[in-house]
């Protein structure tokens, strides 16, 4: 297994709903905190959208480990944001048998 170089500071996001006061819901995203990691990107293609046809690119996105249930190990459904790029986390898995790294698969949607 070739080192892993976590060189890229990326925030880890939660989706929070809010209360809109009209009795429904809105969803915002809540900072858990800065993790480090290596973003190794994949093979894109273009999906259509509901109006508009995206740009989809999967990445694996390595950081430290961390253990079950703890605020900093990612889950799917959360998302990694790099400035204004975000990266949907859509799978979670150790990278060793000691659980030293996770690879999350994500995604990242582009409007061309």
């Amino acid at each position: 297994m070739k080192p892993v170089e976590l060189s890229r500071a990326l925030l880890l996001e939660a989706p929070v709903q809010v209360a809109d006061g009209m009795g429904g819901f809105s969803l915002t995203w809540a900072a858990l905190g800065t993790v480090w990691a290596e973003v190794l990107p994949g093979t894109g293609r273009d999906v259509a959208g509901e109006e508009v046809v995206l740009s989809s690119v999967p990445y694996r996105i390595t950081v430290r480990g961390a253990p079950q249930g703890a605020e900093s190990r990612p889950v799917p459904g959360q998302q990694f944001r790099d400035g204004v790029r975000i990266f949907t986390i859509l799978a979670v898995t150790e990278r060793d048998a000691a659980g030293r790294y996770l690879v999350c698969f994500v995604k990242e949607e582009v409007l061309p």
